[in-house]
């Protein structure tokens, strides 16, 4: 049984996940290939098989400089109920088998973009497919299907789709021989998302596309969440594949509140097992997120730093320098602490704070982020502030009020801006303040993480630094967006006869570094699903674990109707979150002049 890649370019690597904390390989001796774990590596055959202890399967993502090996018999074909829902016990599909069913030649993957009509599939998602077809990391045969309530015929949905496929910077020589290709591979179907005879409908269009090759299906609910479970009923019932895989990717919000979460939840199990669901964070498929875990384990010396010990808070910070121009409607239901903190901020601090895994199975990785989501302080009100911009002129320029959107009530109370102070309980992170911010209409836009280390123990150079120590501290940057980097402040004499000390940073700064585009987090988590790799997206009992931190404090707040702090459009946001850090003796990383820019 040997492992399958998919279409990936010949000179391609590929990188196995174990689907199961223990496996058995069978190597027979022969040339060897780089066998990588995303961050570790060793040298192994070419010729690789692996068998786990429940004859599953192993995973892989593309790399560079691959060797492609015969493809196996791959997952056991989801049979339906006696009602045609998908069972609800385990089956091959939630035992964690992962892959393409069988030979390539005999398999294909079916992708079904539900709501292809809305913003997030045409500025997101069929851009981040043509993305990976361009990459050669689609299977040999794919077809991809629109679906969605408005009327279109094929020659519309890839006009449509046309407007907004880009090709990689490094590649544009075949740019429009390959979209021609990948837009022949699009399809639509209209139909109603609660209508099993549509989906019946489109479930034959499917087949057709299939012809008689086992058939994975993929089905993306781009779609309000409202709505989720009947899409699932009806494409479990009518359109779920009858020999091969079928996966469902859902997107967040999942709920307002642990209630109306775990009444989704239940709605989608009623038709789905946990492992057909993938709830996709699309900060999670991030480069510099992903690569958070790497450079904490793989390097000697950050590890033993990562603790209590030697560090004295962690900021998480996001803002965005616009409104919600347009959203305002949508917005003003969830608020900024549900849009962003409760799921964006909060993964990345689970990934960021965990213990060391057990394995980079996906499993072992999210079994550690719940540890640390369950020991987590309960957040009080008093360690929360919220705000709200208004109107602001400047240069000129007249930007409108939160309130002054059309979509948003006049005596609207809800938070466009969010700090938080929050604490881990357990022996690694005791005392240690997690400070989260979250903003809209601010000065800049960003996403970062922010670590500042303790003073330095009876410091030799502490008259040369002033009286402010915290100008004197390491700090290591991990910034997500925009213009990726990671730097590291250190303290340095300026060249000279004298003692003069200067801050400075240590930089990786990927556009420097690296000539290749960064892949778009979606690119990411759409090969992942593809290819059954859990890793990045989240659990029922994370979610859990996420809503029952945060469900008590957005009570309160609506309970009480706690006025926001108003902020000026394009500013730094209220005044309150610098009280905040500096309750606990913390100033915000990047308000100081010597943020680095890159």
């Amino acid at each position: 049984m040997a492992l399958y890649t998919p279409n990936c370019p010949p000179s391609s690597r590929f990188a196995l996940y174990s689907s199961s904390s223990s496996t058995h390989q069978l190597m027979p001796s022969s040339s060897s290939v780089l066998f990588s774990n995303r961050g570790f590596q060793e040298r192994v055959p070419k010729r690789v098989y692996v068998e786990s202890r429940k004859g599953q399967y192993s995973n892989f993502i593309c790399m560079q400089e691959a060797v492609t090996v015969p493809a196996p018999s791959m997952e056991t074909p989801l049979k339906k109920s006696k009602n045609g829902a998908l069972p609800l016990t385990p089956t091959a599909e939630s035992s964690d088998v992962v892959g393409f069913s069988k030979d390539e030649a005999d398999s294909t993957v079916s992708i079904t973009v539900v709501g292809a009509s809305g913003d997030l599939a045409k500025k997101k998602i069929f851009p981040a497919l043509f993305a990976l077809y361009y990459e050669d990391c689609l299977p040999k045969h794919f077809t991809i299907f629109g679906y969605a309530r408005s009327k279109m015929t094929d020659a519309e949905l890839r006009t449509m789709v046309s407007k907004t496929l880009t090709c990689r910077i490094d590649k544009r020589e075949n740019c429009n021989d390959k979209m021609d290709e990948f837009l022949k591979r699009c399809f639509y179907h209209s139909g109603q998302y609660d209508s099993e005879d549509n989906f019946a409908e489109l479930d034959k269009k499917l087949k057709e596309h299939e012809a008689g090759k086992v058939s994975n299906r993929l089905f993306y609910l781009s779609i309000p969440p409202n709505i989720f479970i009947d899409v699932a009923k009806c494409a479990s019932v009518s359109a779920s594949s009858s020999n091969g895989w079928t996966r469902v990717i859902v997107e967040k919000p999942f709920g307002r509140d642990s209630e109306s979460s775990a009444a989704l939840t239940r709605g989608l199990k009623q038709y789905l097992v946990e492992d057909q669901i993938f709830r996709i964070d699309h900060y999670l498929g991030k480069e510099l997120v992903e690569n958070l875990s790497i450079l904490r384990f793989s390097n000697l010396i950050f590890e033993p730093l990562w603790s209590r010990q030697y560090i004295r808070n962690v900021q998480l910070i996001f803002s965005e320098d616009f409104g919600t121009e347009g959203r305002g409607g949508y917005f003003d239901h969830y608020g900024i602490i549900r849009d962003i903190m409760q799921n964006h901020l909060l993964q990345i601090l689970a990934l960021f704070a965990m213990e060391t895994p057990v394995s980079l199975d996906a499993e072992d990785i999210r079994n550690e982020k719940v540890k640390v989501l369950r020991s987590m302080r309960p957040l009080q009100l008093e360690n929360v502030v919220i705000g709200q911009y208004k109107s602001h002129t400047k240069g000129g320029v007249t930007y409108p009020a939160y309130i002054d959107d059309k979509t948003v009530p006049n005596d609207s109370l809800t938070p466009t801006f969010a700090a938080a102070a929050l604490f881990i309980d357990n022996a690694r992170w005791d005392g240690v303040p997690f400070l989260m911010k979250a903003g809209k209409a601010l000065h800049t836009k960003r996403a970062e993480i922010r670590v500042q280390f303790r003073h330095v123990p009876g410091n030799l150079y502490k008259r040369n630094f002033g009286t402010d120590l915290d100008q004197a501290t390491n700090e290591l940057v991990i910034r997500v967006q925009p213009d990726e980097a990671i730097y590291l402040k250190i303290n340095n004499k300026i060249p000279g006869l004298g003692m003069r000390l200067d801050r400075s940073n240590l930089n990786l700064h990927y556009a420097a570094r690296y000539s290749k585009e960064i892949p778009d987090a979606y690119e990411r988590l759409l090969l992942d699903a593809i290819e059954g790799e859990r890793r990045l997206f989240i659990r029922s009992d994370e979610l859990d674990a996420a809503w029952e931190l945060f469900t008590p404090l957005l009570k309160e707040l609506e309970e009480k109707k706690i006025a926001p702090e108003l902020y000026p459009y394009g500013s730094r946001g209220p005044v309150g979150a610098h009280y905040l850090a500096a309750k606990y003796n913390v100033r915000w990383g990047d308000l100081g002049s010597d943020h680095y820019r890159g």
